[in-house]
């Protein structure tokens, strides 16, 4: 199963105010588990940035000003979502819609309100009441996030990982085991393959005459030993 955890930074609150994406960060899993494989992309908003908005993210207008504008990396960000991956995302109504009116203007594909996980309303039910921010759900589940002294959008991402797989009972619910072995095709250089485990076990290291010295050395422990107890 492939998820994408995603975080936006923008020049506001609302698009159909003029308001723009500024910064894209994703992070891909795969049944769970952080695969290495990232998505982040400064964007030029093609509009001058709100001092309330700079206070918040740290983009200014010399910094985006020579940056890609979203309808040049329209496509390379829905190739790395893919087409079905479930994203994953803190208030997941804010950035839907952002990333929806960017898409629209530009005549891509908008993304189904479905495919969205909100980790904010995960909280919110799991915690009744509790706070549930991001920087909250750091502190509950003691998750470092001590380089976050500003948004950014694919460090927000990746301690988003973090707090999601804690939401869903732990880093790596049924501790990986179940991975299948599924090629991955990676947007910006090709295709790649994932971890999976080996078809066939290591052979045992130990030699003959160490498992021989072990026996000898239990046989002497008496019918207490351990060993023999667990037959």
């Amino acid at each position: 199963m492939r998820e994408i955890v995603l975080d936006t930074e923008t020049t506001g609150f609302e698009p159909s105010e003029g308001h723009r994406i500024v910064e894209i960060g994703a992070v891909e899993l795969m049944n769970h588990v952080p695969t290495g494989r990232t998505y982040h992309q400064y964007i030029n908003p093609d509009r001058a940035m709100p001092q309330e908005a700079f206070a918040v993210h740290g983009l200014g207008d010399d910094f985006l000003r020579d940056k890609p504008k979203f309808g040049a990396i329209a496509q390379d960000f829905l190739d790395f979502i893919g087409n079905d991956s479930k994203l994953v995302i803190h208030n997941a109504a804010f950035d839907m819609k952002f990333l929806n009116a960017e898409l629209g203007w530009v005549q891509k594909p908008l993304i189904p309100a479905d495919r969205a996980l909100d980790t904010l309303a995960m909280a919110r039910r799991k915690f009744p009441g509790s706070p549930a921010t991001l920087d909250a759900l750091c502190r509950r589940f003691s998750i470092d996030n001590s380089a976050r002294t500003l948004h950014g959008a694919l460090l927000d991402s990746e301690i988003l990982a973090e707090v999601y797989l804690e939401l869903i009972g732990g880093r790596q619910p049924g501790f990986g085991l179940n991975i299948d072995p599924v090629p991955a095709k990676n947007a910006t250089s090709g295709t790649e393959w994932r971890p999976r485990p080996r078809p066939v076990p290591l052979p045992p290291r130990l030699t003959e005459a160490e498992a021989e010295a072990h026996a000898a050395f239990v046989g002497k422990l008496g019918d207490g030993a351990i060993w023999k107890r667990r037959g």
